[in-house]
């Protein structure tokens, strides 16, 4: 999926949008199903406990005799050796792809990954990492964890993990969460070469519950502005949102800058309930309609909010998905925001994920989510043709969607009025109030050789070690007057990036230099503040960014609008 900052290689935690209901079937159910894969459908359909078994069950048994004939005779007769597994895989996988693009099936390794994302936390030591050059380096140990208690720091080489070796050859981020996860109380050795060290050396380490965290950031801007991050919508979500939103007030918050861009989504539930803390009454949120009322559903607003009232600006791309146009379509059609940014992504299918025997997950899509005015947001596809749906973002950015608003080609046939009367459309995304195009002037392929060699990140990890006492004696408005990456700094990031084979473009390392200065700023700024931040936020590591971050430049200036609109005065040009 295309991202806001697209060049950004962010580290990988050990860690590597659904409904909030999740299915456990017994042996019994699913065991057939599973060493069938084509009869998985039918194994749903036959647990008519939680699916409703309305429909004859003929065709599906005589689908699953054929396909047990057809795995036997490959079993028994097939001139070579064959893994049944893989084959029953396959198969369902191609099965899926006659549905829409969103119902899919997750090999047991796959769907413990995809689960982690949305849970509140996973067990193992608590590092940040990246692989270069077949190495695995600390970015950064997480603050509280069993790692900085141990005493690793940024920049250690994680040479072996209980004497078996992680380095040389090619190594996959599956290997180092698989080594460096585990049991909470278990522990693992691990063999550490650091910097300016001859000889590597030994920790001990015992593995415990590390938190994981979806606001990103939760600081004022201003005397009256709050800006907050959610990069997702996870099962703590909501409980650090409220939190995060209680402590802007209290720091004299009038307005706020929400942003969602680049967020995939997550648990429905989640995104209702953040909506409900801006929109007040009983208004409807969402509903969601599916091939009959057992999963059709309304969700109304229920409570009193925190910021029920007070200017609201939402920020949207086309990273963002689901949850996240839950969000937007509820107060964009309820006139509680000015939505602005670019087009969302147009997901409006909801999935029930169903864990089955061996561990392996079906996430099936059982209806479409509204927003109040009645918009899908879900953009069109047809069944059996992933590839054209999936190109859907190049074909957006082909025809200058990310540029020019006027580009942006919503269906007239599907038009829709929001509370107030204005005119919103339907059928693909969330067009936004206020069109903010993609700032692309800093991209080049010199900076993407930078990235690919991590050539940014490592050189910001040894500014912070070499620097690293007198930054953390300062505030962050001392450091952010002090920290000035300069043309020395600038000039040894070249000669680094040359070394490692990357020519030196003049042109194109001058149209792409403030960004390096200011990614490297921002991560020197993440590391070193890390300890202060509460709930896992990197409120430095923001404050930096947006500094050439343009749509969030553009978009704090838009309070005047959102404060119009808020009032029930619609008169301004929505471009």
């Amino acid at each position: 999926m295309d991202t806001e900052n697209k060049f950004e290689n962010e580290p990988m935690r050990e860690d590597a949008g659904g409904p909030t209901n999740r299915i456990q079937n017994d042996k019994a159910t699913v065991r057939l199903p599973m060493l069938v894969g084509i009869t998985l459908a039918g194994g749903m359909l036959i647990g008519a406990t939680f699916f409703g078994g309305t429909k004859s069950l003929n065709s599906i048994g005589r689908g699953y005799t054929k396909y047990r004939e057809i795995l036997q005779l490959i079993e028994n007769n097939y001139v070579d050796t064959v893994n049944t597994d893989d084959l029953v895989d396959f198969s369902i996988e191609k099965m899926l792809q006659k549905l829409d693009p969103h119902t899919a099936y997750m090999n047991p390794q796959d769907a413990v990954a995809a689960r982690s994302q949305l849970e509140g936390g996973f067990d193992g030591i608590g590092v940040e990492f990246n692989i270069y050059k077949d190495t695995v380096y600390v970015v950064t140990p997480l603050a509280g964890g069993p790692s900085e208690a141990a005493g690793i720091l940024s920049g250690d080489k994680i040479i072996k993990v209980d004497d078996k070796p992680l380095a040389g050859g090619k190594i996959e981020n599956s290997a180092v969460f698989k080594a460096l996860r585990g049991k909470r109380g278990s522990e693992v050795k691990l063999t550490i070469l650091r910097k300016g060290d001859k000889e590597p050396k030994v920790f001990a380490i015992t593995r415990d519950r590390i938190p994981t965290y979806s606001v990103d950031a939760a600081y004022m801007i201003d005397a009256k502005t709050g800006y907050l991050k959610i990069n997702r919508f996870s099962e703590t979500t909501y409980d650090e949102f409220k939190t995060a939103l209680t402590s802007l007030k209290s720091q004299g918050m009038s307005q706020l800058l929400l942003d969602l861009r680049n967020n995939p989504g997550g648990y429905m539930d989640r995104a209702t309930s953040i909506a409900d803390e801006f929109i007040s009454g009983n208004k409807l949120l969402v509903y969601t309609d599916g091939k009959d009322n057992r999963y059709d559903r309304k969700t109304f607003a229920r409570f009193t909010g925190q910021f029920e009232e007070g200017a609201l600006v939402v920020l949207v791309d086309e990273g963002s998905a689901s949850a996240s146009e839950i969000v937007a379509g509820a107060l964009q059609d309820h006139d509680r925001a000015l939505i602005a940014g670019r087009r969302s992504f147009g997901k409006g299918l909801v999935q029930m994920p169903v864990t089955l025997s061996d561990g392996s997950e079906l996430r099936l899509t059982i209806s479409r989510y509204y927003t109040p005015s009645g918009r899908s947001i879900q953009k069109p596809y047809v069944p059996g043709h992933e590839g054209d749906y999936e190109k859907d973002l190049e074909v957006r950015s082909k025809r200058g969607e990310y540029y020019i608003a006027d580009s942006i080609k919503n269906d007239p046939k599907l038009k829709f009025k929001t509370d107030g009367g204005r005119v919103v459309y339907g059928g693909g995304g969330i067009t936004p109030d206020y069109f903010i195009p993609r700032d692309s002037s800093w991209q080049t392929p010199y900076l993407i050789h930078l990235y690919s060699k991590n050539i940014i990140r490592e050189f910001a990890m040894e500014y912070t070690n070499d620097n690293r006492k007198k930054l953390e004696k300062m505030s962050f408005a001392e450091f952010d007057k002090a920290v000035v990456i300069g043309d020395d700094q600038m000039n040894r990031l070249v000669k680094d990036a040359t070394a490692e084979g990357i020519k030196f473009n003049e042109k194109e390392f001058n149209r792409s230099k403030n960004y390096i200065r200011n990614q490297i700023k921002a991560l020197v700024a993440r590391t070193v503040f890390q300890k202060s931040n509460k709930g896992g936020q990197n409120n430095e590591f923001f404050r930096v960014i947006a500094q050439t971050d343009d749509t969030y430049q553009k978009a704090i200036k838009l309070f005047d609008r959102a404060d119009k609109l808020e009032h029930g005065m619609f008169s301004y040009n929505q471009k």
